[in-house]
């Protein structure tokens, strides 16, 4: 299928935005998924009191516990997964200086 086509006429549900302060980190890994993968790291986040899961090839992540931390994630039945490469730092303009 081409890309960008979608069957029906149905509309896509948003993508959800955290953000906050990051309180607790926790790593898990590394797991091989398959031969030739290379390995992911499995990541625990605690956001401003809710519950958030990240995988990722990077070992360490680019933010650390206190930063404010601006993120997109989906809700699933195995709790708010974060998507890929959208864990950041923050910027408030006020500091941004």
């Amino acid at each position: 299928m081409a890309g960008g086509f979608r069957r029906g006429n149905r509309q896509r549900l948003p993508k959800l935005e955290g953000r906050g302060e990051l309180q607790e980190l926790e790593r898990e890994g590394p797991f091989k998924e398959w031969l030739g993968m290379p390995d992911l790291y499995r990541y625990f986040l605690v956001v401003e009191g809710e519950k958030y899961s990240y995988q990722t090839e990077d070992a360490e992540l680019p933010v650390a516990v206190g930063d404010r931390v601006v993120f997109r994630y989906k809700e699933t039945k195995g709790g708010n997964w974060i998507d890929r490469n959208s864990l950041g730092k923050a910027i408030d303009p006020s500091e941004y200086q």
